[in-house]
């Protein structure tokens, strides 16, 4: 385990907040792998998807803020206030053939991994096609999504879905869905498919894939037990 410091921490989204520490020397990762989080005293840890591309100079959490004894001590961090890091782990990194299209299947906070995907895909000009599609009830619940609005290009497109935005939302409000899929997507079958969110949605979106024939080696998912 290694020591990290907080240097700031700022609300991205309702109840949302983004937590930067200094990186510790020597520490590496590959974009969307993930890292246990711990309290000094050793007691509470929590995993966290490091939502920071590799590039970046400091460590990025984010997290909806419940009423956990972690959380509250997260939330009371004082600047330069210490936590343990131990990792990191995961294998929900992109794909190397930059000849597939990559699809992203985003609910709620789990929008983390993807944050860091892409901003490293663009980082190191990957050409991979990268289809994002992030739902939420309201656009006052996603966090980023200013930020992933800006990053649109020819290689990285953001479909963002609100199932219960006011009326003046122009954009999709449908549920991840077979139909949602196809109006965004050429061909369902030619991406690796990465999904991440609570475990209802996972679950649901796993179903979907295997009925639409997808194969389990280009399925990959993290799932986000009220984080």
């Amino acid at each position: 385990m290694q020591d990290i410091a907080l240097r700031r921490r700022q609300e991205v989204a309702e109840r949302t907040f983004a937590f930067y520490f200094d990186k510790p020397a020597g520490f590496s990762h590959q974009a969307g792998q993930n890292a246990l989080f711990s309290l000094p005293s050793g007691t509470e840890n929590r995993t966290f998807t490091i939502a920071s591309a590799p590039h970046e100079r400091e460590l990025m959490i984010a997290t909806r803020m419940r009423d956990s004894p972690f959380k509250r001590t997260l939330a009371e961090l004082p600047v330069g206030g210490r936590l343990k890091i131990d990792g990191p782990a995961g294998l929900m990194v992109l794909h190397e053939d930059e000849s597939r299209p990559a699809v992203f299947l985003a609910g709620g906070i789990g929008i983390t991994p993807f944050l860091a995907m892409a901003r490293d895909a663009q980082a190191r000009l990957l050409r991979h096609r990268i289809t994002l599609i992030y739902s939420n009830r309201r656009p006052q619940d996603a966090a980023f999504l200013a930020d992933l609005k800006h990053m649109q290009n020819r290689n990285f497109k953001l479909v963002p879905t609100m199932t219960d935005a006011a009326a003046d939302w122009k954009g999709e409000r449908r549920l991840i869905s077979r139909e949602l899929l196809a109006a965004h997507v050429p061909d369902l079958h030619a991406p690796v498919y990465y999904f991440a969110g609570p475990l209802r949605m996972t679950m649901a979106v796993q179903g979907m894939l295997t009925e639409l024939g997808v194969k389990d080696a280009d399925m990959r998912s993290e799932e986000f037990y009220g984080y």
